[in-house]
């Protein structure tokens, strides 16, 4: 069959058509196999007499029985809290699809999840390449971009080093996003003075250069950073509510203090891209979420109807 392997009659066969003369295409479309398998096959068992299909088969297996079988490649998953290994080893793969996604290189996200699964986050390369089934040379590698990236940091154990995914790596990954952001700031700035704002190309280097100035402000507003989240959550809670809240009805609801619930708000209104197409509207020291109306066209809102337009203008 195409792509299996080649039988004594196909070496047979091969042997014939080349005595007939017939190049190793010709003999591939014959027997349905791709030119290189032809090639390969003539050139591994021709001995001094050329290719013979009985001496072909007999080295071929005599070769296959010098090869030690190899064992099937099966990631080391720690057990000791009582987990069920096979759902580890699934969660660890998903997360590795997860983080290849995001536009990491596949090697490197199978190690950030090895790493970033086991309890200690600590493993040597030797540790690593055993769990992953991979040569030194490619944990070499991929340690190399995350430590770059600011994603783990080397530690010398005795003659052994070890990599290491600590508390702190969120924020050292925040801080290197900053220092990179930074950068796009000030190259494409240069680059509109060089090209010049009033040409096309300049235009679009100024703009890159806005874009990012305000990413760089917003990511150096430890406010955002620290409430981002809780924003959203608030403006969930309001959205679930239907009805405006104050901000003790909020924080009673979510079991935060009002600190924290003014805060969130205040993330919420002064930074509305965090919330996409939603917005935090405040009257009389309540607050309501409701859609961000702008986004729809006069003719969406039409097709939408008169109640729904009501309700997106939040009345």
């Amino acid at each position: 069959m195409p792509g299996g392997r080649l039988t004594q009659e196909d070496r047979r066969l091969i042997a014939t058509w080349l005595k007939d003369g017939l190049g190793y295409a010709e003999i591939a479309r014959r027997l349905g196999r791709p030119t290189s398998t032809i090639s390969r096959e003539v050139a591994r068992n021709s001995g001094q007499s050329g290719y013979r299909a009985e001496e072909a088969t007999r080295v071929t297996g005599e070769r296959a029985r010098r090869r030690k079988p190899q064992p099937r490649a099966v990631p080391v998953v720690e057990n000791g809290y009582g987990r069920d290994p096979e759902a580890v080893r699934a969660f660890e793969t998903e997360f590795a699809e997860m983080i290849v996604a995001t536009g990491l290189p596949r090697m490197t996200a199978r190690l950030l999840a090895c790493l970033s699964v086991s309890d200690d986050g600590v493993l040597s390369a030797a540790e690593l390449a055993r769990r992953l089934q991979v040569s030194p040379a490619s944990i070499s590698n991929a340690v190399a971009y995350l430590e770059a990236q600011a994603m783990l940091r080397r530690e010398r154990d005795g003659r052994r080093e070890r990599y290491v995914i600590d508390e702190d790596m969120p924020q050292r990954v925040w801080d290197e996003s900053v220092r990179s952001n930074q950068e796009w700031v000030q190259v494409s700035r240069r680059g509109a003075e060089v090209l010049g704002t009033s040409t096309p190309a300049g235009a679009r280097m100024d703009d890159l250069s806005r874009f990012h100035a305000r990413i760089n402000e917003i990511m150096l507003d430890d406010r955002v950073a620290v409430f981002a989240g809780d924003a959203l959550t608030a403006l969930t809670a309001l959205l679930h509510a239907g009805r405006p809240l104050g901000v003790s009805a909020l924080a009673g609801a979510l079991g935060w203090p009002s600190d924290r619930v003014v805060a969130a708000l205040r993330v919420a209104e002064e930074h509305p891209h965090i919330a996409g197409p939603v917005r935090v509207v405040s009257s009389a020291g309540e607050y309501r979420a409701v859609p961000l109306v702008e986004r729809l066209t006069a003719g969406q809102l039409a097709a939408l109807g008169p109640s729904a337009e009501v309700w997106l203008d939040g009345r």
